[in-house]
């Protein structure tokens, strides 16, 4: 017999067994979230979905774009060749 609750939950109860109720379903979908994401990076595929462009691809875009000329390509580009070590 549970003397201290007279007849059933008071409102404190309803609120504490909400409260948890969120708590749990949260956590679970969380662990949920992280065990795919960890799943999804195990399966071998890199983190970022690019590729990592080197500079000489982006120097090709820019070109393509129209954003430098034929003659600044030509002379950036000698210009990250001969830095290369």
């Amino acid at each position: 017999m549970m003397f201290w609750y007279g007849d059933g939950m008071n409102g404190w109860g309803w609120f504490a067994m909400s409260a948890g109720m969120v708590l749990f379903w949260g956590l679970l979908i969380t662990i949920a979230v992280m065990l795919f994401r960890t799943l999804d990076r195990a399966s071998g595929r890199p983190p970022g979905s690019r590729a990592a462009t080197t500079a000489e691809q982006i120097l090709g875009e820019r070109l393509a774009r129209g954003e430098i000329d034929e003659e600044e390509y030509r002379r950036r580009l000698t210009a990250l060749r001969s830095a290369e070590p």
